[in-house]
């Protein structure tokens, strides 16, 4: 059936005065949606150590959904957001989850490790679909989780491809990784493990706990020979160990998850070194990619919010929002705004065009990532949002071969 004609309104006309209108189905809707609205959650840290990410992701969300409500939201419906802090604290979460979960159709955000893995037991009871703050494979198994973007352990392997093929590491070599000892740390070093074992190199990689000083574990990777050096880190800790390498000498690549790096470090006393030794991989385009998704966003938040500080989580943020209303729209068409019909889009969307905000979104494969592509950039103090892209998207052939593997 062709669906999206544009008919003349004359014929439209003669149409219905010969065979009589259809009147479409009533639209079954569930929590959080009235006659005029879709309410989704947002369930994040506002006060607590990663509040500046939050905050700024949030302004992602509304530049999204005032655009989307602008052409006249979904259904008929705007669409707006119920908001949460739990200043990374999971009882805190617990309570505000059980608060909101009544008064939404769904998540558009749940912050941090800890407080997803507290709440998945009552997302699987409830029905609702919910987007995480992250990109560990660990969360693929779950099907009520909507991961955008490439995971954790896939950035690793494209990130290692991109240095490789610029000949820094080769066949023999030596591989460091730093990871915390945490779901996102595990997931990243896997792809590092699954790179040194396809490319005949020699992986040396070091846990750390979530707050630890990792200059001993930067020691010991030199000490290694390691000739690169991913972090699967915080920021923080991004900083003590490129800090510590340039004291030491040691000069070698080092590649950072998306996760670990938050460009205040390029106002710390680590900046030069970052600017000078760090590659960070990112399954979103960093805020200043020029391409004409993330071109358009930059344009838009300037316009909306002229006085804040852009980073690449208003990107995460606007690329979020494009991914759910994609799967609301999908759940409107079949007329179901029930958490049942929206869950049911959600494993039916396999096309989501980001417009290189990230790579095609495609949800209907069951515990596979919804893109395999990464973005590379270098830190700059001069580039809005602090990141300067060097290479766009791309996927390793090792994460082709490894999604082979996963089958």
């Amino acid at each position: 059936m062709v669906r999206n004609l544009v008919i003349g309104s004359t014929v439209l006309a003669v149409l219905l005065a010969g065979c009589g209108a259809e009147e479409e189905a009533p639209i079954k809707t569930g929590p959080g949606v009235t006659d005029d609205t879709i309410s989704l959650g947002v369930l994040t840290d506002m006060t607590g150590p990663f509040s500046a990410t939050s905050l700024i992701r949030i302004k992602g969300y509304e530049l999204f959904l005032s655009q989307l409500n602008e052409r006249g939201g979904i259904c008929g419906r705007k669409v707006e957001l119920e908001q949460a802090d739990h200043g990374y604290d999971v009882d805190r979460a617990l309570n505000a989850y059980f608060d909101l979960e009544p008064q939404v159709l769904g998540f558009m955000d749940i912050t941090g490790a800890p407080m997803t893995e507290a709440i998945e037991p009552d997302l699987m009871q409830t029905r609702a679909i919910a987007a995480p703050a992250s990109w560990s494979a660990s969360l693929l198994g779950n099907p009520h989780m909507m991961v955008v973007g490439t995971t954790y352990d896939l950035d690793v392997i494209n990130g290692l491809d991109h240095v490789k093929r610029s000949g820094a590491i080769g066949a023999g070599d030596t591989i460091g990784h730093v990871y915390v000892d945490s779901d996102y740390g595990r997931n990243a070093v896997e792809g590092s493990t699954f790179a040194a074992e396809q490319w005949g190199m020699e992986l040396v990689a070091k846990a750390v706990p979530e707050t630890a000083d990792v200059a001993a574990q930067v020691g010991e990777l030199r000490a290694a020979g390691a000739k690169v050096v991913f972090l699967s880190t915080s920021p923080q800790q991004t900083a003590t160990a490129v800090a510590t390498a340039e004291r030491l000498g040691w000069d070698v690549p080092f590649l950072v998850n998306a996760a670990g790096y938050d460009p205040l470090i390029l106002e710390s006393p680590a900046a030069a070194a970052v600017v000078k030794r760090v590659l960070v991989v990112s399954p979103i385009a960093p805020f200043a990619t020029d391409l004409p998704g993330p071109r358009a966003v930059a344009e838009a938040f300037t316009r909306k919010y002229p006085d804040l500080e852009p980073t690449g989580s208003v990107d995460h943020g606007y690329v979020i929002g494009v991914a759910f209303a994609a799967i609301l729209q999908k759940a409107c068409d079949e007329r179901d705004l029930t958490r049942d019909g929206v869950l049911r889009a959600f494993q039916d969307t396999n096309n989501v065009d980001t417009q290189s905000l990230t790579g095609q979104l495609r949800f209907s494969l069951v515990g596979r990532p919804s893109a395999t592509q990464s973005y590379v950039a270098r830190p700059d103090p001069a580039t809005p949002g602090g990141l300067a892209v060097i290479a766009n998207l791309f996927e390793s052939d090792l994460v082709k071969l490894k999604g082979t593997r996963a089958k």
